[in-house]
């Protein structure tokens, strides 16, 4: 232990181990954030839900912090709800069934962008007949432009862009370009102002009611942008991390100590345990990792657990238990060794306490080195189709980000990400791994 502790003493004599520890504990804070911000369950509810969930979200939109770097500033979505301080929403009795529902909103729009889209959705409720509704756009300029006009169900929704008779009305133009375009513009620009987008409803029946929420879809979203499916990309990233970090950490630790014990009982029983233990060595050497962990991920599970128990279940048996053997065959010979023998210490005793210490030096930085192995292994797979169907990770996001085109697309952002935090992760562990190599491998510090 004393020599351990001296060990993370000299750590700080190596500007990249501390570079590496600083990036790994940044990597552990937002694993411990994930977990505890957005639980478990919310997650997998926010990373598989649908329009119910992510409705209000534009379709791959930039990131927020894309705007530093361009000269046009893009628009954020607006939420227009009718209890807003800005809405103004009347109920007139017309006749003892008939009520006539006016909502009115009135929002500024400082961008110069256009918007994705715009998406009415109505909330009625009524028992036989429904409530129809008329809508308006008014422009800073004074026009008024007639939109259209629809019978109401219980949760409709209208989007401007599928009204052909709306598209048509406005020369062939995307409703959500041409009623924020400036006409005076000799390019497609939009009018900077103060909009107002009115709907007048007609109720049928006593106790009827009439309700809407407007949506304007923005280019940018979040610190992290979304996807085609309007989820927010940092759920992803965020919980990707924890998932991350436990599949590449409890692989090589798993791996690293699972064979380190096996080697050791080898050396110390020999005879039929050790040959035993050398023949299933070399039989799992010979086996095709990749196409076996492939197998299991068509034919059995996608499971990124079912998937880590395969991983540690193939490399037990690996190469490294060669090399740990040999170690342990020199130090089985040691004076201390004897001497324990003499006192009659047990088999497990002697294992455990005077074979395995002498081995940690070399287990500690293979065992860092080896997490972002693992790390880039579950990112493999989910490239290859292979990704666990229910968890957000950083390979299933690069994988629906390259199914989807996104750098053929423009957005870069979709891949980048994920991809970055991968290299962080990689580059990390490799540093403070490699300078633990240095540190307790004395033929290395010259290096």
């Amino acid at each position: 232990m004393g020599n351990l502790k001296a060990a993370w003493r000299q750590l700080a004599r190596y500007p990249s181990a501390v570079i590496g520890m600083v990036l790994i504990l940044g990597l552990v804070g937002i694993a411990l954030y994930a977990v505890i911000a957005i639980p478990y369950p919310e997650a997998i509810r926010l990373w598989r839900g649908g329009e119910e969930v992510w409705g209000e979200n534009p379709r791959t939109a930039q990131p927020v912090w894309t705007q530093l770097f361009s000269r046009t500033r893009q628009p954020q979505t607006l939420v227009l709800r009718s209890s807003d301080p800005s809405a103004r929403k009347t109920v007139q009795e017309v006749t003892a069934d008939t009520r006539l529902v006016t909502i009115s909103y009135a929002f500024d729009y400082p961008y110069d962008g256009f918007p994705q889209e715009i998406t009415v959705f109505f909330d009625a409720s009524y028992r036989e007949k429904l409530p129809f509704a008329s809508m308006s756009w008014k422009t800073p300029d004074g026009r008024t432009i007639r939109l259209g006009q629809t019978t109401v169900r219980r949760a409709e929704t209208y989007r401007l862009a599928q009204d052909t008779t709306l598209v048509r009305r406005l020369g062939g133009v995307a409703p959500q370009e041409a009623l924020f375009a400036d006409p005076a513009a000799a390019t497609a620009k939009a009018l900077r102002g103060r909009y107002e987008f009115v709907i007048e409803g007609s109720t049928f029946e006593p106790g009827s009611t009439l309700d809407a929420k407007v949506v304007i879809y923005g280019q940018v979203h979040g610190l992290a942008g979304t996807d085609y499916q309007r989820r927010d990309l940092m759920v992803g990233l965020l919980w990707g991390t924890p998932i991350a970090l436990s599949f590449g950490l409890l692989a090589a630790l798993g791996t690293s100590v699972v064979t380190m014990l096996i080697a050791a009982f080898g050396v110390w029983f020999g005879g039929w345990v050790d040959q035993l233990i050398q023949r299933i060595t070399e039989v799992n050497m010979v086996l095709p990792f990749l196409p076996i962990l492939i197998m299991v991920g068509i034919f059995y599970s996608r499971s990124i657990w079912v998937i880590l128990t395969v991983v540690i279940a193939l490399s037990i048996f690996g190469a490294a238990i060669k090399t740990y053997r040999a170690i342990f065959l020199q130090v089985k010979e040691a004076p201390y060794i004897e001497a324990a023998r003499a006192y009659g210490a047990s088999d497990g005793r002697i294992i455990v306490r005077y074979l395995v210490p002498r081995i940690v030096p070399v287990l500690i930085p293979t065992l860092i080195s080896g997490i972002p192995t693992f790390v880039f292994l579950e990112a493999s797979l989910a490239l290859l189709g292979l990704g666990d169907p229910v968890l957000p990770t950083w390979g299933k996001m690069i994988d629906d980000a390259r199914s989807q085109g996104a750098l053929f697309n423009g957005q870069y952002y979709w891949m980048l990400e994920p991809a970055a935090l991968l290299m962080v992760a990689g580059l990390a562990f490799a540093m403070v791994g490699f300078a633990l190599d240095r540190i307790f491998n004395p033929r290395l510090r010259e290096v």
